[in-house]
């Protein structure tokens, strides 16, 4: 098996420049051969199994309410402390993958998510379930985050926007295919077989993980900026958490695609949380397994998404952001005929998929890129902060209008704040350059 590589700065033959443009870059390191299909496809494996975990519960949740007896409120609060510990990790576990062998992070954390599915899967009461969902989403998300941070810096410059759109589509078909796995083996073997079997498959990634990175951090060894270097603060870990946010509120391109970012998920929630509670009401009356099966289709939006990655290592970025802001904005046409076709349906699915897949690859590419202090853990961390809240407005604001003025209703926000990305995208733009 191949060993992914570490890079290697050479500190006599520096090229970055004072004045770094935030919409290109200038190559950091002397790296070395480029990653093979292999060790990308693993990289997206593993972060599309890591995701999973998170959303395995969703279509289970009426499995734990019997399970334990509890009504379906209580239960509902496990998908919460997976978001908890979701946001935890992106705050306190993954910016140190900036200061730690990342081949070792990874590996620690792989084997203590195989705990935590070990003990979620044998849990005896709701308390322990609450317990060891907090621990997977904690875990879970630091791995597929971290995964993505480790594929972003072993990647060359030439290679990095293709990179990151394959394993961001892992990530993707990882969360798709998370309801529809779930929901196949507990109809077999119950909802605790869904949890141990994904231990037992976390504990083979972990070996092939550790087989296949190289020793190192997978960041430059040198630090060649001027400026402040985040990731060797000497003082103590709540100094250097603190840190992070010095990093948000001076870095005004992490600001602009944080908050393309937040919209976008909202959009991506809103649409989905509505969605089910539509197509589960007459007159559909789809089970929870057509409609995670339905999600599927997303799935053609994603991987069409990664053509994407080959214009933005082509500089292509502001070309690739319009056009996924534009197909975000004409994806809610389709999807506004849904009571009449559903193949207008799965057509808006597949044209919301695929912009929000390209940009949100052209965010962390960009972002990555203009990173010249290498801050690859703090930098996602920072990001996906965005998603995190996005994605929490959004499925709340999408379940209450859907409530209050139906589909439509949903089409008419869903439409207006992927209008309001695009402006605020062309707002912002000039200010940047």
């Amino acid at each position: 098996m191949d060993v992914l590589p570490t890079q290697h700065v050479n500190a006599s033959q520096p090229c970055v420049k004072q004045a770094v443009s935030l919409e290109s870059h200038c190559p950091k390191s002397v790296l070395g051969k480029p990653l093979s299909s292999n060790q990308v496809s693993l990289l997206a494996l593993g972060s599309g199994m890591s995701v999973a975990n998170i959303y395995f519960a969703q279509p289970l949740l009426h499995e734990f309410s019997a399970a334990f007896a509890v009504t379906s409120a209580q239960v509902g609060q496990l998908i919460s402390m997976a978001q908890l510990g979701s946001v935890l990790a992106l705050v306190f576990l993954l910016p140190l993958g900036d200061r730690m062998d990342r081949r070792c992070l990874l590996l620690i954390q792989a084997l203590a998510l195989v705990v935590m599915l070990v003990l979620l899967g044998l849990a005896p009461s709701l308390g322990w379930a609450y317990a060891a969902m907090l621990g997977v989403g904690l875990l879970a998300t630091a791995m597929t985050q971290g995964l993505i941070a480790y594929a972003a810096s072993v990647a060359q410059p030439a290679e990095q926007g293709q990179v990151l759109a394959k394993v961001q589509a892992g990530v993707f078909l990882g969360l798709l295919l998370a309801r529809v796995v779930a929901g196949g083996v507990s109809d077999i073997a119950g909802w605790r077989m869904v949890y141990l079997s994904s231990a037992a498959c976390m504990l083979l990634l972990a070996c092939l993980l550790w087989r296949s990175l190289a020793r190192g951090n997978g960041s430059p060894a040198v630090t060649i900026s001027p400026a402040v270097n985040i990731s060797q603060v000497t003082g103590s870990y709540p100094r250097f958490i603190g840190s992070m946010l010095a990093l948000l509120w001076r870095h005004r391109l992490l600001q602009v695609r944080g908050m393309l970012a937040l919209l976008m998920f909202a959009v991506f929630n809103i649409f989905w949380s509505a969605l089910s509670l539509a197509l589960s009401a007459p007159p559909y009356a789809y089970s929870n397994t057509a409609i995670g099966a339905l999600g599927l289709v997303g799935a053609i939006g994603a991987l069409g998404a990664t053509q994407a990655g080959r214009w933005l290592d082509k500089g292509a970025h502001r070309q690739v952001t319009l056009i996924a802001l534009l197909l975000l904005a004409i994806a809610w046409w389709p999807l506004a005929f849904m009571s009449w076709s559903l193949a207008a349906l799965m057509l808006g699915i597949i044209l919301l998929d695929m912009g929000g897949q390209a940009l949100h690859v052209s965010n962390q590419s960009l972002l990555l890129r203009s990173n010249a202090e290498q801050q690859h853990g703090s930098m996602i961390g920072m990001y996906m902060l965005f998603y995190a809240l996005g994605s929490a407005l959004g499925a709340a604001a999408g379940t209450a209008v859907f409530a209050h003025d139906g589909w439509q209703g949903v089409c008419l926000l869903g439409f207006s704040l992927s209008a309001l990305a695009l402006v605020f995208w062309l707002a912002t733009r000039r200010a940047l350059n």
